[in-house]
């Protein structure tokens, strides 16, 4: 059963976060471990489960990056980690960046360090932008191959993004 399946909902990018939480809160009450102590160990090995299964939907469905991964791993889109491809045209942009953090190691500067995260924030703004209409009109149902192999590109740029930040929180402690 997938996590969509547990909270009868629709495989869908944009969800109601309130609905979700209350549909998370429900099975939380429903699957409380808690309430079947004087069942048998089966039933409360069951029960275990679906608490579990509950808490680890939920955490997956409400996180937007999370619930793409999962999509797009649902739908077989995703290759293994690692075994991914990230446009090329895109990687071949990211040189400067990376080229810049390099330079940022060996010789910190915190005006080079600003100008490298605003030209993040900006390809990130930018991918945002294509994303948002993707996800609205992803349909399980008609021509969404095709979205959904757009969303994986942006997805995968948008984790590219991810490690990028990571290499510049290292200079956080620098801007003091």
């Amino acid at each position: 059963m997938n996590f969509f399946e547990f909270y009868d909902l629709p495989i869908s990018f944009i969800l109601d976060n309130g609905a979700l939480k209350r549909l998370f809160y429900t099975r939380s009450r429903a699957y409380h471990p808690d309430y079947f102590t004087l069942e048998s160990a089966e039933k409360q090995a069951e029960i275990l489960e679906l608490s579990t299964l509950n808490t680890q939907a939920y955490k997956t469905l409400s996180n937007l990056d999370k619930r793409m991964h999962y999509i797009l791993e649902l739908k077989g889109i995703l290759a293994e980690e690692g075994k991914n491809k990230i446009p090329q045209d895109f990687l071949a942009d990211m040189m400067d960046i990376n080229e810049a953090i390099m330079e940022l190691e060996f010789d910190f500067d915190s005006e080079s360090y600003q100008k490298v995260l605003t030209e993040v924030e900006s390809i990130e703004n930018e991918l945002l932008k294509t994303l948002s209409p993707l996800l609205e009109c992803y349909s399980d149902t008609e021509g969404g191959m095709e979205t959904l192999e757009k969303i994986k590109k942006i997805y995968l740029k948008k984790r590219y993004l991810l490690r990028i930040r990571e290499n510049l929180s290292k200079f956080a402690s620098l801007l003091k």
